[in-house]
């Protein structure tokens, strides 16, 4: 049997072990020690910011991002129904309401053009998710904002590494999150990260995630809190991924360009915008009928090349109410993500291209 293709893997080496063990040896195993506050830093000085605060998943990442911004009960938040469901569970978890917006064919992102339609008095945020590494027209989406007085926060989850008019991904929102899961472009195994533009909102994020302890007096809780913090081993293994981030990225690059070179042309790629530089997370492709997604996913199955389906649009899902987003429900469908991650060799890569082409042609 032919050995099998995951559709991603992190690279670990030495230096993610070396850090680990220094935690082991250290005893600084928990949420304090000497890697939080330097991947914290580290993040920082890569995309930008003097404002990341460690958390313990991307999910959590997100609710205190809201948190922070006073979204509540009764508040509407504009976003993405089709995205991993961990952005919009976010906006139930302070009691918001989310309100759907379809999606542009070429690249998955929100439709800017139908935001302003969905605003009401008592839209107080707009979510965007930059779908599977791929950024939104943050000139349109600032505009709608700056005009309505609204937030805006940058699920950055899939796009660490990506640019937009020079600027990183991360720094694009009033707040934005990461996610550092074992398949993200860089990993703490879980792990997350709020980026704020203002020190207010990190000061009152930090309290937050944990357990709303006072800045002023020892084991005494202003507030209520959360326990939402990374902890010294993640940061460690965050540390050395940041090291190698130029590595993965172009590794990445390679991995792209080599599928959009290879496969089909019968096979539809995404389209990244206008003066921006995706992450390439995962390498999306949709195929012009059902009936071939589901033919191919076979095919490469059998051949134990390992797939995703596209993410299953958020108002399909029991717990949310159904919208008129018709874009995102018809081309979910049709979608596959193929294996993405930067340790693919081209004797893969071929194997994978020629499957797929032989399986459409």
């Amino acid at each position: 049997m032919e050995s099998r293709i995951p559709i991603y893997k992190p690279i670990i080496g030495e230096k993610e072990k070396k850090y680990v063990n220094s935690c082991l040896n250290d005893s600084w195993i928990s949420s304090k020690g000497k890697y939080i506050k330097k991947f914290e830093h580290e993040v920082g000085k890569y995309i930008g910011s003097d404002y990341c605060s460690s958390t313990s998943n991307g999910t959590t990442a997100l609710h205190l991002a809201l948190l922070a911004l006073g979204i509540k009960k009764g508040d509407e938040v504009i976003t993405t129904n089709f995205t991993y469901v961990a952005s919009t569970n976010a906006i139930l978890m302070v009691g918001a309401k989310p309100v759907f917006c379809d999606i542009n064919e070429s690249d998955l992102n929100i439709n800017t053009e139908l935001i302003e339609q969905k605003i009401t008095s008592k839209t107080k945020a707009i979510l965007v998710t930059n779908v599977y590494g791929f950024l939104v027209d943050y000139d349109a989406i600032h505009n709608i904002c700056l005009k309505y007085n609204i937030k805006l926060i940058e699920d950055a989850a899939e796009s660490f590494g990506a640019l937009f008019k020079d600027k990183k991904s991360g720094t694009l929102a009033d707040i934005s999150t990461f996610s550092f899961f074992g398949n993200k472009t860089i990993t703490t195994g879980e792990g997350g990260m709020v980026v704020c533009k203002q020190e207010k909102h990190l000061k009152k994020i930090n309290q937050l995630k944990n357990q709303g302890n006072s800045f002023s007096k020892t084991y005494f809780h202003d507030i209520l809190g959360y326990n939402y913090r990374m902890t010294n081993i993640q940061a460690a293994i965050g540390c050395a991924q940041v090291e190698r981030i130029d590595q993965i990225l172009e590794l990445k690059r390679e991995v792209n360009k080599y599928y959009r070179s290879n496969l089909s042309n019968k096979i539809i790629f995404l389209e990244k915008i206008k003066n921006s530089s995706p992450s390439y997370w995962m390498i999306p492709i949709i195929f012009p009928s059902i009936d071939q997604k589901i033919l191919v996913e076979k095919e490469l199955a059998k051949k134990n090349i390992e797939t995703r389906p596209f993410f299953t649009p958020i108002d399909l899902l029991p717990f949310y109410n159904e919208s008129k987003c018709l874009v995102a429900k018809n081309i979910y469908q049709k979608g596959l993500l193929l294996p993405s991650h930067p340790l693919l060799n081209n004797d893969e890569l071929n194997l994978i291209c020629l499957t797929i082409n032989n399986t459409i042609k």
